[in-house]
């Protein structure tokens, strides 16, 4: 990150913090995409071995990585304060961090995960298959933590390129690993659905290294001497990023896992019906990849300016980033209207879950507009380390009216399956609203502050 002078430089800054953003989580949205086709390659039991797995995993993961992400924030803001030489004993601490949520996540797996398969009442080979993609896939749960930590930091730095090359280069590494373990390949015996656990395992273990050589041994990240004279743990740091973190991993979890109760509550449904939904739902993930990556990059450009007390820079970065995002959401919705048709077929080939995907594809239209709106504000008030309300606007508009909302339409109206969509997409629109109220909210309190600063200074 640099300060910059003129709107038309803050756009091309925002454009460079913004673009490997949005590879990089194209790429990690990629990873599970494959993992996915490649096992139902495998036989259908393999397909929904996995497909359980992921649903299970996606919502902790998010959840986890919203902890981690309030690295970002804390290092934007310490480099537009120029407080460099903090920077060294927070990112330690962030990567203790890292590591006890990673114990804590396998722990909590070790326990709760044969309960849990149970009450899905599953096929036996399909809960196996489940069960042991999970478990060969956090052999690399502590590594892949550690790599979104020293991710977030260089992102924080603006050099978000970085974190893009990386997961580029491992991405064809999974997938051949992947053929790899999934069919049995080089004398190795055919795991199924298994293997692309254990594939995805070693990409962890391959993305923590090579991000880890990248801080000690490239400019600017060696600079900063992460990995020298390490500290013992100190937990009034790690109170700061929890503090920052929980909010934050709290409201994405919430988000994530409201879509996977919809699922499970759609599941009276027919068969075609479910597969349209989960067809409709995955291309409507895959264009959220948007306004998330330009949140992302928002929590960059506002916690570097909000640091160096250049609030008006920061406003206007908010402008960019949001004005970025619905102009990108009204170009997808265009082109998602004219091609629905096309982008169902590449589903499915039955005419029936063509159509009704279509169907759910219009009402994403809608969903999707709310998203652009609500994800970028996210990543603003990250920015200011304004967190906490984040968790409570996620359970109020996605729990307590959207979820219920959708209910209600599913089973009172002639909407049936539609509705529940229609009831996210209100939690979302009203989700969208109240954190636009808490934008400008903090914004005033940062301007009021600021000028009070300033009046003290003159007095004296």
């Amino acid at each position: 990150m640099y300060e910059t002078s003129s709107i038309t430089e803050k756009i091309k800054l925002f454009v460079i913090i913004f673009v490997p953003i949005f590879v990089t989580q194209i790429s990690l949205f990629l990873m599970n995409f494959f993992n996915t086709i490649m096992s139902g390659q495998a036989g259908a039991k393999d397909l929904a071995g996995v497909a359980i797995g992921t649903s299970l995993w996606v919502p902790i993961y998010t959840g986890m990585y919203g902890i981690l992400l309030a690295v970002t924030p804390i290092i934007a803001q310490l480099t537009g304060a120029k407080k460099q030489k903090e920077i060294k004993e927070s990112m330690q601490q962030a990567i203790y961090v890292a590591i006890f949520l990673g114990i804590f996540v396998i722990i909590l797996g070790a326990l709760l995960l044969d309960p849990v398969l149970q009450v899905m009442n599953l096929q036996q080979d399909v809960e196996r298959i489940a069960k042991y993609y999970l478990f060969a896939l956090s052999l690399g749960i502590i590594p892949y933590f550690i790599f979104n930590t020293l991710r977030n930091f260089m992102d924080a730095l603006g050099r978000t390129r970085m974190s893009m090359a990386i997961i580029l280069l491992t991405l064809p590494v999974n997938i051949v690993l992947n053929y790899i373990f999934i069919f049995g390949k080089f004398g190795l015996p055919k795991m199924g659905g298994i293997g692309a656990g254990l594939a995805t395992a070693m990409t962890y273990w391959i993305n923590c290294i090579i991000a880890v050589v990248c801080v000690y041994a490239l400019t600017p990240f060696r600079s900063y001497h992460i990995f020298k004279n390490w500290k013992k743990p100190i937990f009034k740091q790690w109170k700061e990023q929890l503090t920052v973190g929980l909010p934050i991993g709290s409201a994405l979890f919430l988000e994530t896992s409201i879509f996977s109760a919809v699922t499970i509550l759609m599941s009276g449904y027919g068969t075609n019906t479910i597969a349209a939904h989960q067809a409709a739902m995955n291309f409507s993930s895959l264009l959220y990849m948007i306004p998330l990556s330009v949140g992302m990059a928002l929590t960059i450009a506002v916690g570097y300016e909000v640091g160096a007390n250049r609030l008006k820079d920061a406003r206007t970065y908010t402008n960019i980033g949001i004005s970025c995002s619905l102009l990108m959401a009204v170009f997808n919705s265009v082109i998602l209207f004219v091609f629905k048709e096309p982008v169902a077929s590449l589903y499915h080939t039955d005419t029936e879950v063509i159509e009704l995907t279509s169907k759910f594809l219009i009402l994403a239209i809608f969903y999707q507009l709310a998203d652009s709106f609500g994800a970028p504000i996210q990543g603003v008030l990250r920015g200011y380390k304004d967190v906490r309300i984040l968790f409570f606007i996620a359970i109020v508009s996605y729990w307590l009216i959207g979820l219920p909302i959708g209910w209600i339409f599913a089973n009172y109206t002639a909407l049936e399956a539609f509705g529940y969509w229609i009831g996210i997409t209100i939690g979302l629109t009203c989700g969208a609203i109240a954190l636009l109220w808490r934008q400008f909210y903090i914004q005033k309190q940062y301007a009021f502050k600021s000028s009070q600063l300033y009046e003290s200074r003159n007095v004296r």
